[in-house]
């Protein structure tokens, strides 16, 4: 039985060095530190009394920092599901804060990250997480700084592993973006407030919405009809070739195209929707790339109203 024991304990810590953090697929590498064996003083509270109380720590030291270009999405938005795959991968939260809660400016600069521009921390919106978890070689560490700024998110990860644990990456960006996770466009709009109607087909340049029958809009209309006392916006968006003012009559006029099919191929209330254009002021992937451009190139659905 004890070598039983100890066997699965040897393949639950394997299985544990495999895991890594998975961020949204806009999710972009800005800086990652080389793994150096160090010691490091772990925040595990809140400011007080003139310092964040720590607890020191020893292994391979690795820092990455991610910046996320969409930038409507909250601090929780993003820190959640990163919470979530850390108690899957067996990790336990020790410690986890928000901004004034956590000490506000003291907190934030007592803390390490990496410098700006890799890594920018908004005092005025972000969350802290520290999480620890048991594994053949010993306790490995884990630290969350998630942060808004106006125009993207940004995320840092540190880990502490002990030594003799095989290095993985810390994270890859394969999950799917926040807000667009699996599930229908209702799901998405009652746990988030926002989705991308994907499938929409506009020639480049064009407001018209061909005469495709779109599942999105069927499922909008649907969603529409079950709250009647609920609102949207449909928000259209461009890529950023051209200029400003012409981007974003384009990116008005095809959320208008949208709310008008809703409305008379689809019976949705008029009163229940209302169409607005961004341009390219709120891209989710790089206009330098055709992929990119072809992402920001959308028309996204927000709840407007309050239950």
């Amino acid at each position: 039985m004890i070598r039983l024991a100890a066997g699965l304990l040897v393949l639950w810590g394997m299985a544990a060095q495999a895991q890594v953090l998975e961020l949204p697929t806009d999710a972009m590498l800005q800086a990652q530190d080389d793994p150096r064996l160090d010691s490091y003083a772990l925040p595990t509270g809140i400011w007080a009394n003139g310092a964040v109380p720590t607890m020191p720590v020893e292994g391979h030291v690795t820092r990455q920092a991610w910046r996320i270009a969409t930038p409507s999405l909250t601090t929780l938005a993003l820190l959640r599901p990163l919470r979530d795959q850390l108690r899957a991968a067996r990790f336990q939260i020790l410690f986890e804060c928000q901004t004034e809660a956590c000490g506000g400016f003291d907190f934030r600069f007592a803390i390490e990250t990496l410098p700006p521009p890799e890594m920018q921390v908004n005092i005025g919106d972000f969350r802290y997480l520290a999480a620890e978890r048991t594994t053949a070689e010993g306790r490995e560490y884990l630290t969350l700084v998630v942060s808004r700024m106006a125009d993207a998110s940004f995320v840092q990860i540190t880990r502490i592993t002990p030594t003799g644990l095989d290095m993985h990456p810390l994270a890859t960006a394969t999950a799917a973006p926040v807000g667009q996770a699996n599930g229908s466009l209702a799901q998405q709009l009652d746990d988030v407030g926002h989705a991308i109607l994907h499938d929409l087909d506009f020639t480049i340049g064009s407001a018209e919405l061909s005469d495709a029958a779109f599942a999105s809009l069927a499922e909008l209309a649907a969603y529409l009809a079950a709250y009647p006392d609920r609102s949207v916006a449909l928000v259209g968006h461009t890529d950023s070739a051209g200029a400003l003012d012409i981007n974003i009559a384009l990116s008005q006029r095809r959320a208008r195209s949208v709310l008008d099919r809703l409305v008379t191929g689809h019976g949705v209330n008029r009163r229940q929707l209302a169409a607005e254009g961004m341009g390219y002021l709120a891209p989710i992937a790089s206009n330098q790339t055709e992929t990119g451009r072809d992402a920001n190139r959308r028309v996204e659905v927000i709840v407007t109203s309050t239950d």
